[in-house]
């Protein structure tokens, strides 16, 4: 019997090794990641963790108590979170943004908070933005904090998860999208002064490393927020919805 806990209407925790690999096997791409008891190891969890690596699905080992909080019932050791909403492909995203009332596409660099996931979602959807694009691995899990956060938005945003960034960046690039890195570097320039074309993809980096160096090298332009005063720096979802601000205002200029 396939039991579900329902974390929000968008997010939901899955037990039981039949359901998870039902899952994996039918719906890969609604899969975020998921959770194995540690010295768990037969046939099934065997065919859990390769089907986890071929999709590019995150999967860790950890001791019961840690699958207790995620479920309490019985879990048989295995638990995966599913987001309902599923991924996309980063060229749904790409057409999805084209189409959208502000062509513009997030791509998040690493960012691990999900609050911040789905703030950033939450804005980009208000102002009328396109999709988002996120690493598969060392990438915020779209769990239910990160539902919360987006209000909804998350269920109707397009998501896609890339195996390598900077070859999706490559990809919009392609398409005529510009890259703007969230950096500040001598190249710089002030967003609230520049000239954002798009369609655009904005890049928002991890919230202690900012845009990887790798990453950034795809980027047309690194754009930052100028301080008037003496400040560390910005969380990264009140940074990126200002930035997203300054998109929106040259689209009503």
């Amino acid at each position: 019997m396939l039991i579900m806990k329902p974390e929000t209407t968008d997010s939901t925790i899955l037990p039981g090794i039949k359901p998870v690999l039902d899952q994996l096997r039918q719906s890969p791409d609604r899969v975020d990641s998921v959770t194995i008891r540690k010295g768990r190891k037969n046939a099934d969890t065997d065919a859990i963790v390769t089907l986890c690596r071929r999709h590019g699905i995150r999967f860790t080992f950890v001791q019961d108590t840690a699958l207790d909080k995620l479920f309490s019932g019985n879990h048989q050791g295995v638990v995966a979170r599913v987001f309902n909403a599923g991924y996309v492909e980063v060229e749904d995203v790409l057409e999805a943004a084209l189409a959208s009332p502000l062509k513009l596409v997030l791509a998040l660099d690493q960012v691990q908070d999900p609050g911040n996931a789905g703030t950033l979602a939450r804005t980009l959807y208000a102002l009328g933005g396109g999709g988002i694009i996120m690493p598969k691995h060392n990438a915020s899990a779209l769990g239910s904090a990160a539902v919360k956060a987006s209000a909804g938005a998350l269920a109707r945003l397009p998501v896609a998860r890339a195996t390598n960034l900077s070859r999706a960046l490559e990809t919009a690039a392609d398409q005529g999208f510009s890259i703007y890195a969230a950096r500040f570097d001598d190249g710089s320039v002030n967003a609230f002064t520049a000239r954002l074309d798009t369609p655009a993809v904005l890049v928002l980096g991890n919230e202690d490393k900012g845009v990887r160096p790798g990453v950034a090298k795809r980027c047309t332009a690194s754009i930052h927020i100028p301080m008037q005063r003496e400040f560390d720096s910005l969380n990264v979802a009140q940074a990126g919805a200002m930035l997203m601000g300054c998109f929106y205002a040259r689209l009503q200029s």
